[in-house]
């Protein structure tokens, strides 16, 4: 009787126990089935688009006659692409076309004529100092003048005495020590003629040096008015870019600062600094062309002519130095510049405007004309823009019809 009570008492504990381990497992194999379900339906999500877009991508776009007028069709062209290399740098005044005023002598400005930005031409006066130290070249001209009229009186008379002595001798009527006498003094008339003569030229160049002009020398030479300024004169045609003087001031001729800075502006100097890497494919004569971010519209041309001996330690750029005309004064110094120059051999590839070129990301397409008003469109390989053009590498060939004005509409029919 115990042991059958014991085992009633048993079996319904057992009979719980096997209804718990029956329920869990249904819990986790529903929750392994919805989890399927999720992931299933993650790919059905994922894949979908991929599906669709690779269908679209195997269909053409066709259009209404309508719709045609909003396309621009051209057939894509062989163009020669050139192998470029750009740098930025700046634009500066030529050194080679520029100089720097300096006073030859020590003294007072009495009068400052020229400021900066004036265009003077070459000896217009820009300044005038009073100095004692132009006193004595003055002094020494006169001085050289006189014993030069002096001399040229005495040759003439020794010209004639010469002359008279030779006759009386010819004829008999005079002896020969006088006339020997005679071209003796002649000769030594004619000495100092040359050395006063050479004296009088000296005496010009001093004062040329100084900055007095031949009509001031030969107005003093023959009047003999000894002024005691001097006016200092522009070496060059070109612009005032710079002036360190002002009325009153007082200067000397040892000072290392110029008084005025004038420099040609028909040609100005383009600064660009190169990398390294470009360095091999530069040479000078090259052409190159120049844009300023100041006239974006507008090219210059120039040709390299310096390239600088070491690299800058910070940046690794070499400075390589061009030279730009400058019709009209239309480039000023310090402007921000762009320079391109070709480095390589034109290389002909088919091309189409630049509008024809759908990007997505790193691939790029075009629409490919294939009947009146059907399209297709092709995954394209592009390489170098220039002039306005896209080098196409690989995906169509030269004269094929590809759509230029309007291909962003036919991008939106064909992901419809």
């Amino acid at each position: 009787m115990a042991q059958t009570g014991a085992r009633a008492a048993a079996r319904p504990v057992t009979s719980r126990a096997f209804s718990a381990r029956q329920g869990a497992a249904t819990a986790i194999a529903a929750r392994a089935s919805l989890v399927i379900a999720l992931l299933q339906v993650g790919s059905w999500l994922v894949a979908a688009p991929e599906a669709a877009a690779q269908r679209r991508r195997g269909e053409n776009v066709s259009l209404t006659a309508d719709q045609m007028q909003q396309l621009t069709i051209v057939k894509a062209q062989l163009h020669p692409f050139r192998i470029e290399r750009t740098a930025v740098g700046q634009i500066g005044f030529n050194e080679d076309a520029s100089t720097a005023v300096l006073t030859p002598v020590s003294g007072r400005a009495i009068g400052v004529m020229a400021k900066v930005g004036d265009t003077v031409k070459r000896g217009a006066p820009l300044l005038e100092i009073d100095s004692p130290e132009v006193v004595q070249p003055q002094s020494d001209l006169i001085a050289a003048a006189t014993a030069m009229n002096k001399a040229h009186s005495q040759l003439n008379l020794a010209q004639l005495t010469e002359q008279r002595d030779r006759t009386l001798y010819e004829g008999s009527a005079g002896t020969l020590k006088a006339w020997q006498q005679s071209q003796a003094q002649l000769d030594e008339a004619r000495n100092n003629m040359r050395a006063a003569e050479t004296a009088v030229a000296a005496a010009r160049n001093r004062l040329q040096i100084l900055g007095l002009t031949d009509d001031d020398i030969a107005a003093l030479q023959e009047r003999g008015a000894i002024r005691r300024s001097i006016p200092i004169h522009a070496p060059i045609d070109g612009v005032i870019i710079a002036r360190k003087i002002g009325p009153g001031q007082y200067v000397r001729s040892d000072a290392g600062e110029p008084l005025y800075t004038i420099a040609d502006v028909s040609t100005m100097w383009l600064k660009a600094f190169v990398p390294e890497v470009d360095i091999p494919s530069i040479r000078v004569g090259q052409q190159v062309e120049v844009k300023v971010t100041a006239m974006p519209d507008r090219v210059f041309t120039a040709h390299i002519t310096y390239i600088g001996a070491a690299f800058e330690a910070a940046t690794r750029r070499m400075v390589v130095r061009s030279e730009v005309a400058n019709p009209g004064g239309a480039l000023k110094a310090e402007m921000f510049a762009i320079f391109k120059i070709a480095t390589g051999e034109s290389v002909p590839k088919p091309a189409v405007p630049m509008d024809a070129v759908i990007r997505e990301g790193d691939l790029a397409a075009v629409f490919v004309q294939r009947a009146p008003r059907q399209f297709e469109r092709r995954t394209v390989q592009i390489g170098l823009e220039q002039d306005g053009r896209v080098q196409i590498l690989d995906g169509i060939e030269a004269d094929e019809p590809v759509v230029a004005r309007g291909a962003i509409f036919l991008e939106n029919e064909w992901r419809q």
